[in-house]
């Protein structure tokens, strides 16, 4: 058996909507900010680009790594994260897979590159809430339109 090296979790879950509504919800900053950077999101997610999130619950705005963005599929993150294993950063890979003829999407969220210790693990537990969250809060908003970070935080 092998040691283990790093710390990752995945959350996924469904949401009543056509594929690239859902992933429009995620890589549209103006829509981000509805429900999840409520302190606003600067930057489309777009390969290759530099975004920036705040959120007005945790305040301190955060810069994002675009690595990936595949339109309706996939987009991948990198961004500062206590105790990560390579330096600062962790790796957060959105997934969109259409289910019942694209009537519903499957949204996969896996963030990777915690250190595996106790603080890699206090630091990991948290993001996966903060994920779930997020997880939430898109389902409410995209499905109905109502802002289910307001207040749950602070």
């Amino acid at each position: 058996m092998s040691e283990l090296a790093e710390l990752s979790f995945t959350v996924s879950g469904y949401v009543a909507r056509p594929t690239a509504q859902v992933y429009e919800a995620v890589a549209d900053p103006q829509q981000l900010s509805e429900y999840f950077t409520t302190g606003g999101a600067r930057g489309r997610l777009e390969s290759n680009t530099e975004v920036t999130w705040d959120f007005a619950d945790f305040p301190g705005a955060f810069p994002v790594q675009v690595v990936e963005a595949d339109p309706h599929s996939k987009i991948v993150i990198r961004w500062a994260a206590e105790h990560a294993v390579t330096g600062a950063d962790t790796t957060v890979t959105f997934e969109f897979e259409p289910v019942d003829d694209d009537s519903r999407t499957l949204v996969t969220i896996t963030e990777s590159a915690f250190a595996a210790s106790g603080d890699g693990a206090k630091s990991a537990f948290g993001n996966c809430m903060g994920w779930t969250g997020m997880l939430a809060a898109l389902k409410v908003w995209v499905e109905h339109g109502i802002n289910l970070r307001e207040g749950f935080y602070r």
